[in-house]
């Protein structure tokens, strides 16, 4: 081993035995997590953790689904109230069984509604006013919306955009579109639309700047771009506050852009534009496990690190937006700081490094070997004797290398320049060019 045991700790958990690991790993408050949505987002999170609850977390399930029905109760949406009603099964007693009055009751009183607004839409027609037919095509929106015909919905925020007539009617129709697109996982839409919104001539408020970007990043992250997920996330305004919780809450941003900067950023990116940003440090503050697991990455505390993420594990799987990310995202964490680790060192004790990682040694084995053959550590392993030893690059010999390399091509050109200058010097040039 070239390196004492302080200097191999430094980079593991030495300095760490008095830092208490946080405690988090509690069950989801559901809640406590619902209360920080509205609208359709948190009767789908709602419904989204009932579905990933299997019979082993049955209190969980019917919580999600109790509290779903009630929401659904407050709005207008019948064919979600009974795809609720059905999943409850009966087991939430009488309180929550099917109310086929109030289906007919809210089914009714839309279709009222719905010869309402059609009637006046076909008279703003008539009367050519624009600002009423883009006013009723908006209501048409919001009313499909509310009913939960999505499609309908969006193809009738859509049709405002003709009758805009100013910066801000373009803003509200694209922010409208977003929200449905990102309702129906139309991730290309919400890209699209928020291009749109951004290309209007008047320059964006910061509070829908920060819709904006929360919007956009979570397109990324649906399509796996982590990085830039993390930049847009990264760039949400304190302002944004609880004011797009049909969307996205804060703690959400924090979550969402701590653990794609973890997974795809740099050592420095992670410094400036993480932990030394001012305004995401807001966000972090809602959710100290974030910001704890991001400073012990940073501070090479890798056990408590990885600590944090299993214990967050569980609720993450159960996030609506993230879960089918979280063990992309957690094998990038790791990889990168199994990498970090290694990347001062000469040679490194694997009994040491599997201490360090909380880790047996063939498991911490293998994931070494992944990553050499994947280029991602350039070093070798001593199976015997359970030492890595890095694979420093030659200096020396790549200098010399590049001063041949360098030697050569000049050689090469001047060859070239003496060839050109007697040909033109003997008029070779010129003759052929008689010949011919």
């Amino acid at each position: 081993m070239d390196t004492g045991d302080d200097e191999i700790y430094t980079n593991g958990e030495a300095g760490n035995s008095n830092r208490r690991i946080i405690s988090f790993g509690q069950q989801l408050d559901i809640e406590a997590y619902a209360g920080l949505y509205s609208g359709r987002t948190k009767i789908g999170r709602l419904l989204f953790i009932a579905n990933k609850c299997d019979e082993n977390n049955r209190s969980m399930q019917l919580e999600a689904l109790r509290m779903a029905y009630d929401e659904i109760k407050r709005g207008e949406n019948t064919q979600l109230f009974r795809e609720v009603v059905q999943k409850i099964n009966g087991r939430l007693g009488a309180s929550y069984a099917m109310d086929a009055a109030w289906c007919d009751m809210v089914e009714r009183r839309a279709e009222q509604k719905k010869d309402k607004l059609e009637n006046e839409l076909n008279a703003y027609r008539t009367n050519l006013i624009k600002e009423s037919i883009r006013m009723g095509y908006n209501d048409f929106g919001d009313f499909y919306y509310a009913r939960g015909q999505l499609g309908d919905a969006f193809k009738s925020y859509v049709r405002t955009r003709d009758y805009c007539t100013n910066s801000k009617h373009i803003i509200h129709m694209c922010m409208c579109a977003i929200l449905v697109s990102i309702e129906m996982d139309q991730f290309t839409h919400v890209t699209s639309y928020v291009s749109k919104a951004e290309q209007t001539p008047e320059a964006l408020d910061p509070l829908a700047s920060s819709k904006l970007r929360c919007a956009v990043g979570l397109a990324h992250l649906d399509a796996k771009k982590y990085k830039l997920a993390a930049r847009k996330f990264l760039e949400v305004g304190p302002e944004l506050g609880n004011s797009y919780n049909e969307v996205i809450a804060s703690q959400d941003v924090a979550t969402y852009g701590g653990l794609c900067a973890l997974a795809s950023f740099d050592r420095t990116e992670l410094k400036n534009k993480v932990i030394d940003n001012v305004n995401f440090r807001n966000f972090l503050e809602l959710v100290p496990e974030v910001r704890e697991l991001i400073n012990d990455f940073y501070s090479s505390r890798y056990a408590s690190c990885l600590e944090y993420l299993e214990n967050l594990k569980a609720n993450l799987l159960l996030d609506i937006h993230l879960h089918e990310h979280v063990e992309t995202l957690y094998d990038q964490i790791r990889n990168k700081a199994l990498i970090q680790y290694t990347h001062p060192f000469v040679s490194v004790d694997l009994n040491m490094m599997a201490s360090a990682f909380k880790t047996s040694v063939a498991g911490l084995q293998k994931e070494l070997e992944a990553l050499i053959t994947d280029n991602q550590i350039q070093a070798r392993i001593d199976s015997h004797n359970k030492i890595l030893y890095a694979r420093h690059a030659d200096q020396r010999n790549t200098t010399f290398q590049r001063v041949l390399q360098t030697g050569n091509e000049f050689d090469r050109d001047v060859t070239s320049m003496l060839l050109r200058a007697n040909l033109i010097k003997h008029e070779h040039s010129q003759k052929a060019a008689r010949r011919l």
